[in-house]
């Protein structure tokens, strides 16, 4: 490859995958993103601003829901691959604001695939996640039945997943879809739970537990996911690939207490009702993964979590005067 297009190159994941694009491919970047507001924009900029100081980045502010302004983009520039990590996430807000979701995870998708079309370009990687697998028996398998989203996030992602498999079947757009599951690291987004779990307890402050704590999460730190997304831009046709941790998933209990160990702190737990679009727990079959892109995860939980509270510690002066970074949700 020699250029690509990556969507949501602000995000936590995007700038990542730029990052390694460049760093370990030598790839040119076309990054777009709306930069918008669903949390502080201070930390989009805070990623946005490293990414421009490499010479084979390029930034255009660009809603991909926005046809017109998307098509400029793919007029200026030729590309070999669309990796598309644009997306409104979070379970429980995208019950309070279905009508965005709708439009940047199925109507952005959409406006991509047609940009594609037209332009022949062959090769699309679209994020996608594991919420989809309410339900289902664990490890979650790509061959499982996923028709029961319970959240207009959960449902977004499987309308874009099959609009993309369309675009295959219909006009040999090479497509590979890879469903995330729990991803963490530094320069987070503020309302994951362990990114909250380290502001708070490193400032004394009360952190909300829903449940008893024991459900459990495959979590995957942030540059793996960026690896693996960065390997599904070879050629397989049109498949569907776990990206998760692979190993037994960890109890909520358990991230709060390696943050406590790693703060030397103890968390003031405010304990509140499961909430009812909350999934108990995910865990990935990743052997697709293995077999097919020669991927797994490199970096342990612990690992993980102490390069997040390294982050945090380094740049702790300017996040705790962030308005809102770290309110409870």
């Amino acid at each position: 490859m020699k250029r690509v297009l990556v969507t949501g190159c602000g995000g936590f994941i995007g700038s990542r995958v730029c990052h390694q694009l460049i760093d370990d491919h030598s790839v040119d970047v076309v990054g777009v993103d709306n930069m918008n507001d669903y949390y502080d924009i201070s930390l989009k900029f805070h990623r946005l601003d490293q990414l421009r100081r490499r010479s084979q980045f390029h930034f255009h502010a660009v809603d991909i829901s926005d046809r017109i302004t998307l098509a400029d983009v793919f007029q200026n520039y030729q590309f070999d691959a669309v990796l598309n990590l644009a997306a409104r996430a979070g379970v429980r807000y995208s019950m309070e604001n279905p009508y965005v979701y709708m439009q940047t995870n199925a109507l952005g998708n959409l406006n991509l695939l047609e940009e594609m079309r037209m332009h022949g370009i062959r090769k699309y990687v679209l994020a996608s996640t594991s919420s989809l697998y309410a339900g289902q028996d664990m490890p979650f398998v790509e061959s499982l039945s996923v028709n029961t989203p319970i959240s207009p996030y959960a449902a977004t992602k499987k309308a874009a997943e099959a609009m993309a498999y369309s675009y295959n079947y219909l006009y040999d757009i090479d497509t590979t879809v890879v469903r995330y599951f729990t991803v963490y690291g530094p320069a987070g987004r503020p309302d994951m739970s362990y990114f909250r779990f380290v502001y708070l307890i490193d400032q004394g402050q009360p952190i909300t537990v829903y449940g008893d704590g024991e459900q459990s999460r495959d979590f995957t730190f942030v540059d793996d996911i960026a690896r693996g997304t960065i390997l599904a831009t070879k050629p397989l046709g049109y498949e569907i690939i776990n990206l998760g941790g692979g190993n037994q998933p960890h109890s909520i209990n358990k991230v709060i207490g390696i943050i406590e160990d790693l703060l030397g702190k103890k968390a003031v737990v405010d304990r509140k009702p499961a909430h009812v679009a909350d999934m108990e727990s995910t865990w990935a079959n990743i052997e697709k993964a293995d077999r097919l892109l020669g991927w797994k995860p490199e970096i342990s939980l612990e690992e993980g979590l102490r390069r997040c509270v390294a982050w945090y510690q380094d740049n702790r002066e300017w996040l705790v005067k962030l308005p809102g970074i770290c309110e409870t949700a």
